[in-house]
C-alpha cells in the first residue's frame, strides 16, 4: 500500500468523525449552507434533487430520471410517505433522494440524518448517550409522521465515536461489535414496528470499506438477516458503487454508465470513460465537494450519490408498484 494512499485513508477517517458534530441536527433543505434550526426536514423537493452543478451544466438527475419519471407524473394511486434516517452518508444524500422520490413516486418525504451516528443513536431509551435528541428518535418520528417506508442507511460506525456504543469498536472487540449491532438492528426494528401502522423498513446495504473490507460485508449480512426476519426490504445501494466483479473491493473510479455518459457532469473523466466516486482526500464519502465541519447535504453533482439514491428510490418504487396496479 503506497504512503499517499495510507495518508488519504487516515484523512478519510478524520473526516468521518469531523462530520459527526453532535451539536448539529438534520439539515434544512431550504438553507443548505446553514446549520439546522429545526429537528426534521419536511421536504417537498423541487423537480430536481436541488444540488448545484458544474458551470454550464443544465441536466439534473431528477429531471432526467427516464421513462419511469414520465409515467409516474400522471399516475394515480397511493403517494408513499418516506422517512430517511442515517449517518453522514444519509446526510450528504438526503436532497438527491428526496428529489428522486418526489419525481419517480410522488412521495411525501422527510429526512432526519445525523452525521457520525449508528443504529443505537435512533433507539428510544439511549438518553444523553446519543447523538440524536429524543424528538428525532426513529419511533418518535414514525409516530408523528406515519410513514409507509423508513429508510435506514448506516455505514456502521466502528471507531468508538458514537457514545451509545459504549466504547465497543470493531478493531478491539470484533465479536462484541457485531453482536451489539445485530441486537440494535432488532431493537430498532421492534421500536419502529411498535410505533407504526405497518411501515416497512428499507435497509440500505453499504459499499466497500477501504480499510476493513470484511466489516462492511458482515454489517450488510446483519441487515440482510434482519430484513428476512421481519419481512422488510433491502436496497443494495453498495453494489452500484462497487466493481461488477468485486462487490467488496474498494475503488475510487468505475466505468461511466449510459446515463452518466449522456449527462456530462456525472462522467467525470469522459476521455477514459470512467467516473469518480470519491474525492482524492476522502475515501469514505461520495460527495465530490470537500467535507465540512458543519454537516449538510452535498452541494454538487456526485455520481456515487446519484447511484446510491437511485437504488433506494427503485427499491421503494418496486414495493409501491403492486399497490398502484
Amino acid at each position: 500500500m503506497s504512503r499517499p494512499w495510507i495518508a488519504g485513508v487516515l484523512t478519510g477517517l478524520l473526516l468521518l468523525t469531523a462530520c459527526g458534530d453532535p451539536s448539529s441536527g438534520p439539515e434544512t433543505a431550504s438553507t443548505p449552507s446553514s446549520p439546522a434550526t429545526t429537528s426534521t426536514t419536511h421536504q417537498r423537493p423541487a423537480a430536481t434533487p436541488g444540488v448545484s452543478g458544474t458551470p454550464g451544466a443544465s441536466t439534473t438527475p431528477g429531471a432526467s430520471a427516464g421513462a419511469r419519471t414520465d409515467a409516474s407524473a400522471g399516475r394515480s394511486g397511493p403517494r408513499p410517505t418516506v422517512l430517511y434516517l442515517g449517518d453522514s452518508l444519509a446526510m450528504e444524500n438526503q436532497k438527491v433522494l428526496g428529489g428522486l422520490l418526489r419525481d419517480e413516486e410522488r412521495a411525501r418525504y422527510t429526512s432526519a440524518p445525523y452525521s457520525g451516528t449508528t443504529l443505537c443513536d435512533y433507539l428510544e431509551g439511549t438518553g444523553e448517550d446519543s447523538l440524536v435528541p429524543p424528538k428525532d428518535k426513529a419511533a418518535a418520528l414514525v409516530r408523528r409522521l406515519r410513514p409507509d417506508f423508513v429508510v435506514l442507511q448506516f455505514w456502521g460506525n466502528a471507531w468508538g465515536y458514537t457514545p451509545c456504543m459504549d466504547g465497543i469498536t470493531y478493531d478491539k472487540q470484533r465479536d462484541k461489535y457485531f453482536a451489539r449491532y445485530t441486537a440494535d438492528a432488532g431493537r430498532l426494528t421492534d421500536q419502529i414496528a411498535g410505533a407504526s401502522a405497518g411501515a416497512r423498513i428499507v435497509w440500505v446495504l453499504q459499499g466497500p470499506d477501504p480499510i476493513t473490507p470484511d466489516r462492511v460485508r458482515r454489517v450488510n449480512a446483519v441487515y440482510e438477516r434482519q430484513a428476512r426476519a421481519s419481512g422488510d426490504l433491502l436496497a443494495d445501494a453498495g453494489k452500484t458503487v462497487s466493481a461488477a466483479s468485486a462487490r467488496y473491493t474498494w475503488t475510487q473510479y468505475l466505468p461511466c454508465t449510459a446515463y452518466e455518459r449522456e449527462h456530462g457532469p456525472y462522467c467525470t473523466q469522459p476521455g477514459s470513460g470512467r467516473t469518480a466516486l470519491h474525492r482524492d482526500d476522502d475515501y469514505l464519502h461520495f460527495c465530490l465537494a470537500p467535507t465540512t465541519s458543519t454537516p449538510k447535504p452535498c452541494p454538487v453533482r456526485s455520481p456515487g450519490i446519484l447511484r446510491i439514491t437511485r437504488a433506494i428510490s427503485r427499491t421503494i418504487g418496486r414495493a409501491v408498484a403492486p399497490a398502484a396496479d
